[in-house]
């Protein structure tokens, strides 16, 4: 074999190669509705683009130091006093190539061979290969319906072992759209604290909540809590910066130092230009934001409302994210245009030759679903939704 078995054993992105090949599809004419997004369909603000131009021009092109630029930490560590409760200094801020570098750079300052990191399921798919990049064990624990698919402390506790390092919360959640409430996450705490796991806390998806819940991270449960947890972000989500790459992490100072080290020698420094970028995106005000979840939460409603009215779907009503996670096992046992739907990658297979791209929620640990962004335009939800109702109406 001419790779390691460690790069063998890493399973391709399916939201990437679903959409990718959706994309393809379009290329070649076919009309195809894609609900893979997952990024905002918003173009990044004009302050944004602005300050990036403003920098090109000043000539901000060359090195900044390898954990990001200064000013950008220092706005990372104002925010998250002003809008989280959270005190970090600057040194305590690194600034990577997005929040998926942010999160493979914890595995590999945090997880030794054989350590155990839990992850409810259902879960983004990449945090699982990240785990096994670093020669880590992942240990899934597989949520219930009926908690709105967030892990409880009697599962969390019941999955700990003697080789347990960490757990990964996702909240907002990727792809079941679930939000952890203040109590939920601090009975998760006492479970860490009582045990020494770290909490690897994902909150990308922070400023995407409806229905009037709030977000909350874990950390400010108390000093102890906030010295196992390494906090996850990033420009994409909020400020529709994808493209530009920028994640960020806050932790204790002594896994920032490891993960300083890491990064110096595997990229350097995020993007000059990115970075200057997003020193604007945090001095602007939130009317963007607002407007943007706005937005969404129209799409959501209608979405929700249109699926529960479909022949064999169903679903639960997200309250942060831009996901749906909808139940399509009615289908499971239905052979449609020579393809048998046992499980939902067959079951998007069957929806792309209908001209509409789903993720499947097998590399989720959730195959009895799949995975419909709303982060499209609204009338491109309405013909998707239609051909998925008549896809239904034909079937069931």
């Amino acid at each position: 074999m001419r790779i390691t078995k460690r790069a063998a054993a890493i399973a391709p992105s399916m939201t990437l190669e679903i959409t990718a090949k959706a994309k393809q599809m379009k290329n070649q004419g076919i009309s195809v509705v894609s609900f893979g997004a997952g990024e905002p369909d918003f173009n990044t603000p004009e302050p944004i683009l602005f300050a990036a131009q403003q920098a090109m021009e000043q000539g901000f092109t060359k090195y900044t130091p390898a954990s990001g630029m200064p000013e950008l930490k220092q706005a990372i560590a104002e925010k998250l006093k002003r809008e989280n409760g959270l005190e970090y200094t600057a040194d305590q801020i690194v600034v990577s190539n997005g929040a998926k570098h942010s999160l493979y750079n914890v595995m590999q300052a945090i997880v030794e061979d054989g350590d155990e990191v839990i992850i409810p399921a259902p879960y983004w798919l990449t945090y699982p290969e990240l785990v096994k990049l670093c020669n880590g064990v992942v240990v899934s624990v597989t949520t219930r319906v009926e908690n709105d698919f967030k892990i409880t402390a009697e599962e969390f506790e019941g999955a700990i072992t003697s080789k347990t390092k960490a757990i990964i919360l996702n909240s907002p959640n990727n792809p079941t759209g679930a939000v952890y409430s203040k109590e939920e996450l601090y009975s998760l705490a006492e479970i860490a604290i009582k045990h020494n796991v770290f909490v690897i806390s994902d909150e990308i998806y922070e400023k995407l909540i409806y229905d009037g819940k709030e977000h909350v991270s874990i950390a400010t449960h108390s000093a102890e809590m906030k010295d196992l947890t390494i906090i996850i972000n990033g420009m994409s989500k909020a400020f529709s910066m994808t493209g530009w790459r920028i994640g960020y992490l806050a932790a204790p100072l002594d896994i920032v130092a490891g993960i300083n080290s890491i990064q110096s020698h595997e990229t350097s420094n995020p993007c000059s230009v990115a970075q200057a970028a997003s020193v604007a995106a945090f001095h602007m005000d939130d009317n963007f934001i607002k407007e943007m979840r706005n937005v969404f939460d129209d799409r959501r409603i209608y979405a929700i409302n249109r699926i529960r009215a479909i022949k064999g779907l169903d679903c639960l009503v997200p309250q942060g994210a831009f996901y749906i996670m909808v139940n399509v096992s009615a289908f499971y046992g239905k052979t449609v245009d020579g393809i048998t739907i046992n499980g939902s990658l067959s079951f998007a297979k069957a929806m792309l030759n209908r001209g509409v791209a789903v993720i499947p929620g097998e590399p989720f640990e959730a195959d009895d679903y799949v995975r419909l962004s709303y982060a499209i335009d609204k009338a491109e939800i309405e013909i998707g939704l239609d051909r998925i109702e008549k896809f239904a109406n034909e079937v069931l």
